[in-house]
């Protein structure tokens, strides 16, 4: 049997060896792991702590003999995610808007609190503190709107990029063991599921029909893209990515297959849409088509002077949403738009995505099936449209029972057997 040691490294920690004599250059075949005891109950005991690096000495051996054993990274959190996570999975994987989101969350919020440790350091219980700190007041760093604390709905998102980060660690060799599996994902609070529901980030019927007929005869230049947001349910980034050639003015419909969620350096970042259902053609109505149409001749003749006075920017683009010099708006200008248009004319706050939800609300009430909202917003599955708007299906529900209270005994007059009713005849 192979010999163990511990030795003590420090004021909590100790380290295991396991012996397996020598290497075939001769040198010593001594794999090493360091542990971290955090509880300090065990730590004032003498006993018990023996007990427990005794068991911690057994896993160890164990571990190695059965080849599950990974030499100690040296790695630091900070440096795994800089040099491996970044560049092999981030990137590569995730789309650039939501990648940046990702960095931004683990930049403010975990390297600056675990970012120096090597990764097999990282413990358990070290996490279970991260994640239990960042609940309390001063957690939060920009201070918008004077809060002290982050949203639940953050934590809990700051907690699911943490362990894809892990889970790349272990999938490549570089731990063991996940130290985040332990700690219980965040749980979003009972307050800011309530600000969402009262958020209400989309027009009821009638508010939609009444946004619909001001953008009909609104002079905005914007007109035709709110339009398409709200009748097509379309993402931001798809009406910015929209080409002439995706538009069918035979079958009347749009065809989405790219998207413009992100400007780097001036420049948009032109990616494929969210995922293979969002690539399709959604069916318009004639009317708006037809402006669109219109649109689209005032384009080409804006597109011809503009190459003509050598100030055109789109290259061989021809985007049908642009500010005349053919180069697609910045990312973020359709939200601030609409949200001027908003206040200019009177309706509440609802985010330029929330026309999309509006859509769908809309179509919903109108009698449109789920899975025929589910291939108009190009939902990957019909459970993402039901999981989405099941706020709304909850209320039709509602107005289907309804009309079942004519049954209700106490509003309807009770008839009266017709044997009976002879009888009192008489």
């Amino acid at each position: 049997m192979a010999k163990g040691s511990i030795e003590k490294r420090g004021e909590n920690k100790w380290r295991l060896t396991v012996d397996l004599g020598l290497n075939n250059d001769g040198s010593r075949n001594r794999p090493r792991k360091t542990i971290t005891i955090e509880d300090k109950a065990l730590l004032k005991t003498t006993k018990k702590l023996k007990d427990y690096l005794d068991d911690e000495l057994a896993k160890f051996k164990q571990e190695v003999f059965s080849g599950n054993y990974i030499a100690p990274s040296k790695l630091t959190f900070k440096e795994f995610y800089e040099n491996e996570w970044k560049l092999k999975y981030g990137e590569p994987k995730l789309k650039r808007t939501t990648y940046l989101s990702h960095c931004s969350k683990i930049n403010h919020h975990v390297v600056p609190v675990i970012g120096h440790l090597q990764l097999d350091e990282i413990t358990t219980m070290r996490l279970v503190t991260v994640f239990n700190d960042l609940r309390k007041p001063g957690a939060r760093i920009d201070k918008r709107g004077g809060k002290e604390t982050i949203s639940s709905r953050t934590i809990q998102y700051i907690y699911d990029v943490t362990m894809s980060i892990f889970k790349r660690s272990v999938e490549w060799g570089v731990l063991s063991k996940n130290p985040l599996e332990g700690v219980q994902r965040p749980q979003i609070s009972k307050e800011d599921k309530k600000a969402k529901k009262d958020r209400k980030n989309f027009f009821e019927e009638d508010e939609a029909t009444e946004v619909i007929e001001t953008l009909v005869k609104s002079d905005t230049h914007w007109r035709l893209y709110f339009l398409g947001a709200i009748i097509g349910g379309f993402r931001r980034g798809e009406l910015i990515a929209l080409d002439e050639d995706d538009c069918d003015f035979v079958n009347n419909r749009l065809r989405i297959d790219e998207s413009i969620s992100n400007t780097e350096n001036g420049q948009a970042d032109i990616t494929d849409t969210k995922n293979e259902a969002s690539e399709d053609y959604v069916d318009m109505p004639q009317w708006y088509m037809e402006q669109l149409a219109t649109h689209i001749k005032a384009m080409r003749k804006l597109r011809f002077e503009a190459k003509a006075s050598g100030t055109w920017k789109g290259g061989d683009r021809n985007f049908v949403f642009h500010a005349g010099t053919g180069k697609p708006y910045y990312h973020t200008s359709p939200s601030q738009q609409w949200k001027i248009w908003c206040e200019r004319n009177g309706f509440r706050n609802v985010s330029l995505h929330g026309l999309r939800h509006t859509n769908a609300t809309y179509l919903l009430g109108q009698g449109a099936s789920i899975k025929e909202i589910q291939h108009r917003l190009r939902h990957s599955t019909s459970q993402v449209t039901t999981d989405t708007y099941a706020h709304v299906t909850k209320k039709l529900s509602r107005k289907t029972t309804a009309h079942l209270d004519v049954f209700d005994p106490k509003s309807r007059p009770q008839s009266v057997p017709n044997g009976k009713k002879d009888a009192q005849s008489l």
